[in-house]
Order: structure tokens, then C-alpha cells, then sequence
């Protein structure tokens, strides 16, 4: 009782002496050089900061991670940057999945993460340290997309048979403190190995704690997710790494993604109206010239003189539907061995039984093009009959979430995906109504990092108004994975 006494006048005191007149909290002081905070991230930055009314730029931006990442700390950094960028045309996404370590998100990703192709990846997860999981998650990144990376260091947390004001020295506390401080030097030594932004997050409320007489939990809703004050310490702590300055070299960012103009020499012109270009990257964009022409025609893509859906590597299975209960997908991970086609999957369950010492779960799974593809039970791996879908063993959520909200199984429960494409067969130009919107259509996304050729074959059903080609060449080269 007294413990608790002495924590809730502890918030009374931090309600009574940090509240000002313009904000809730006071504010934190950022960790580290101020005048270097957000060097590595200058790409997106520059993107964000160089949007005008007349020139709106295209900026991807993803949260991924656990529920830390759900919580409503990047909300408040994402409208930070609408607010801060209100020309540029900011597409934000959080696929972040409750209590899934890096262990599990490391399959996640491959639906999740690097199909969204972002420009900004703001990262940060629990678990996965000792395992080598959440370092192989960000060099996948910096192999396979051309994103900048920000990690921000763990928020603080507080062991739940420990009172608020115990002990720093107890074993419990040090066990969690050790935990995190493995996951901040991770994250240092990824920013110097691999260019990515810092953002201590850690150091700066261990430091705003200490000013302001507080304790751990006075940052803390439960034992781990933040409270309004931890909320607002996140958020405060990374948004002063979202800056612009003009004077940081652009030379670790200007060729990861670059911008080929049709009249370039690089661009050759065929008697048939085509354009070919040779290029070294993983992905190929187009970009629209504006135009006044209501309809624009079509071209053939080629990439290596053949249609990019001739690569089995430019398809892929999107995330799962939910299981029943806790919004996780139904399974985290969904292979083949087969080329895939576009369609959508849906698996049916068969028999489901949770009884005491059983644990069953009987599926059978169809394509809409493949059609019915054989029988699964979940402790298995289960290899379709054309081989286009491999779910894992033990790689299935839905019996732990109905065990979590003791539930049963709903009668019409079904899983359903989609293969999607990152290609584009036949480019139709678009109609270019927006003079500030950049009209960009993705070619081909995947591809090894190498050098391809992309080539546009006119219909002859209209004009095909191109002002550019954009190359991504992701700033690592793939190696070998024991785990790929």
C-alpha cells in the first residue's frame, strides 16, 4: 500500500511540475551529437523536404515491429511528418504484430516488409538478439530494398514482482536491463556496419527520469507497453531524428535510387517506338509524363527481353487473413516450391478440437486457379499437391488464440490470401490529371541485384507520354543464408 502511495504521488508530482503551458509533458533532450541526428535518413528526408505544391513527392514509410510499435507513440510521429510535409504525398503504414519476437517477424517479413518496398523503415523488436533474428531481418532489408533504416532503442521496462520503487540491483531488474541494453548496443553496431539511424530512446528516458525525480513505472502501463508519459517519451525521442539538413553528404544515398530521363543517352530508342534501358538494380519503375491526352495507349513490358511474369521471383504470398481472436495472421510463414500464379487461397478447416491434452487442427486448402490442393494438420509441414503453398510446421496461430480468449473455433473460420504480382505485363500510361502528382507504376520488383534491361514495346493503341525510368539498387549484396 505504501508503494503504491508513493507511486501515484509520484505521477501527481509529474502532472503538477512537468506540465506546461503548450504541453502535456516536459521535454525530453534528445541522446547524442544534435547536429548529426538523422544523417543516415537524408534520402527520405530530402524526398519530404523538397515537396512543393507544384511537385508533390511519392514517401513510403513503415513501422514494423511488436506492440510497442502499435502503440500510439507513432501516430504521433507520423502526423508529425503530414503536418511538418503537408506537400509531400506521405503513404505511412504500421504492420507491426503483437508479442511476435524476431524470431517469428523474421517470416513475416518476407509478406510484411519487403514487398512494401518502403522508403523509411522505423524498427524496433524485443527478442531476436542472441539468435542473429533481428540482424538478419534489417541486412534483408538493406539487401533487398533500397529503405533507410531508423532503429530506435527499447523503451524502458519494469519486472512485475519488483515494486515501482525496488530495487535497480535486483536480479529481476538486471535480467531486463541487460536484455535491453544487448538490444541498444545491436543497434548501435547495425548503424555503423550498415548506415542505419539511431534513435536512443533508452538512454534518453533513463536520463528524463533522473531529471524529474521519477521512476520506471511511472512510464509503464503493465510491465512493458507504455503509458501516456512512455507514449510521449518514444515519440519525442525519435521525432528530432525525422530532420532535414542540407549540409549532410548525399553521397551514402544518391544512387540508391535514381531517376533515368527518356532523352538520357542511357535510353535507346527503337524504329518501333520502344524504349530500352540497361540498368543495375532490383527494381524498375516508370514515370508518366504529364500529359493533356485523355487516353493515353499501352506498352509491352520486357525485362531480359521476356515479360517479368516470366520470373518466379516477382510473385509473392501476401500476409494471411487474421486468426479468430488477438488479430495475429492464422499462419506466419507460407512457402512454395512451385512457380506461383496470381489467386487468391483459402484454406477450410476440417476438424478443430482444443479439449484437454488434444491439440488438432485439420485443414484442407484450394486456389482459385489451382484448385483443391490437398489436406494439412497443423503440427506438420504441409507441401500442396503443386507445391505452390508450404505452410511449416508449428507455424499456425489459431489454436493459441482461441486458447488465449478461451474461445471456440467459428463455424463459417476460414483463411484466405492472395498471390500478388510485383510486376507489370502491359504498362497503360495513365491519365495525368494532377500536375503536382507524380504518377510512378512499378515494372518489376525482385529481381536479383544485378544488371537487366527494361524495355517498353508501344500497342500502337495511343501515345505513351514517359518522362523517366527509376532504378533501385539496394545498397548490399545477397549472401549466402542458412536460412533462405
Amino acid at each position: 500500500m505504501v508503494t503504491r502511495i508513493w507511486w501515484c504521488m509520484a505521477m501527481m508530482l509529474l502532472m503538477t511540475s512537468a506540465f506546461g503551458a503548450d504541453e502535456e509533458f516536459a521535454q525530453p533532450e534528445s541522446v547524442g551529437d544534435q547536429a548529426s541526428l538523422g544523417a543516415n535518413i537524408q534520402r527520405t528526408m530530402t524526398l519530404l523536404e523538397t515537396s512543393t505544391p507544384e511537385k508533390r513527392n511519392h514517401v513510403r514509410v513503415l513501422f514494423y515491429g511488436q506492440s510497442i510499435t502499435r502503440n500510439p507513440w507513432w501516430q504521433d510521429a507520423a502526423n508529425s511528418l503530414r503536418e511538418r510535409f503537408p506537400n509531400a504525398d506521405l503513404e505511412i503504414a504500421n504492420r507491426a504484430i503483437g508479442g511476435y519476437g524476431g524470431h517469428v517477424l523474421i517470416n513475416t517479413a518476407e509478406f510484411d516488409l519487403y514487398p512494401f518496398y518502403p522508403d523509411l523503415l522505423i524498427f524496433h523488436v524485443w527478442s531476436g538478439v542472441e539468435s542473429g533474428d533481428q540482424e538478419r531481418i534489417i541486412r534483408r532489408v538493406r539487401e533487398r530494398t533500397t529503405a533507410e533504416v531508423l532503429l530506435w532503442t527499447s523503451n524502458l521496462r519494469w519486472p512485475s514482482n519488483v515494486p515501482p520503487d525496488g530495487d535497480p540491483q535486483d536480479p529481476s531488474v538486471l535480467g531486463v536491463d541487460g536484455a535491453d541494453q544487448a538490444i541498444s548496443d545491436l543497434y548501435f553496431r547495425l548503424g555503423d556496419e550498415l548506415g542505419c539511424e539511431v534513435a536512443d530512446v533508452r538512454s534518453g528516458m533513463q536520463r528524463y527520469l533522473a531529471e524529474h525525480g521519477l521512476v520506471v513505472k511511472d512510464t509503464l502501463r503493465d510491465t512493458v507497453h507504455p503509458n501516456e508519459l512512455g507514449n510521449f517519451l518514444i515519440a519525442e525521442l525519435v521525432k528530432p531524428h525525422l530532420r532535414y539538413d542540407a549540409d549532410f553528404p548525399a553521397a551514402p544515398w544518391q544512387d540508391l535510387v535514381a531517376d533515368v530521363p527518356v532523352d538520357d543517352a542511357r535510353v535507346t530508342r527503337g524504329e518501333d517506338g520502344s524504349l530500352t534501358l540497361t540498368f543495375e538494380g532490383n527494381r524498375i519503375d516508370v514515370i508518366a509524363a504529364h500529359t493533356n491526352d485523355e487516353e493515353p495507349g499501352s506498352a509491352r513490358v520486357l525485362i531480359d527481353g521476356q515479360p517479368p511474369s516470366e520470373f518466379p521471383e516477382l510473385y509473392y504470398h501476401e500476409r494471411p487473413s487474421e486468426t479468430p481472436t488477438a488479430g495475429r495472421p492464422a499462419f506466419n510463414k507460407i512457402e512454395h516450391e512451385a512457380p506461383l500464379v496470381e489467386e487468391t487461397w483459402t484454406v477450410r478447416i476440417l476438424e478443430c478440437d482444443l479439449t484437454e491434452g488434444v491439440d488438432i487442427l485439420r485443414y484442407e486448402v484450394s486456389g482459385s486457379v489451382t484448385g483443391p490442393d490437398g489436406v494439412g494438420e497443423h503440427k506438420e509441414r504441409f507441401v500442396s499437391n503443386s507445391g505452390r503453398v508450404i505452410i511449416p510446421a508449428k507455424q499456425w496461430m489459431v489454436n493459441w488464440s482461441l486458447r488465449y480468449r478461451s474461445e471456440t473455433l467459428p463455424e463459417d473460420y476460414e483463411v484466405t490470401w492472395r498471390v500478388l504480382p510485383l510486376f507489370t505485363d502491359t504498362y497503360q500510361a495513365p491519365v495525368t490529371e494532377d500536375p503536382a502528382q507524380e504518377y510512378a507504376t512499378m515494372l518489376a520488383q525482385g529481381l536479383s541485384n544485378a544488371q537487366h534491361t527494361v524495355t517498353l514495346v508501344p500497342n500502337g493503341d495511343g501515345a505513351l507520354p514517359v518522362a523517366a525510368f527509376r532504378v533501385y539498387t539496394p545498397p548490399l549484396v545477397v549472401e549466402a543464408d542458412g536460412d533462405d
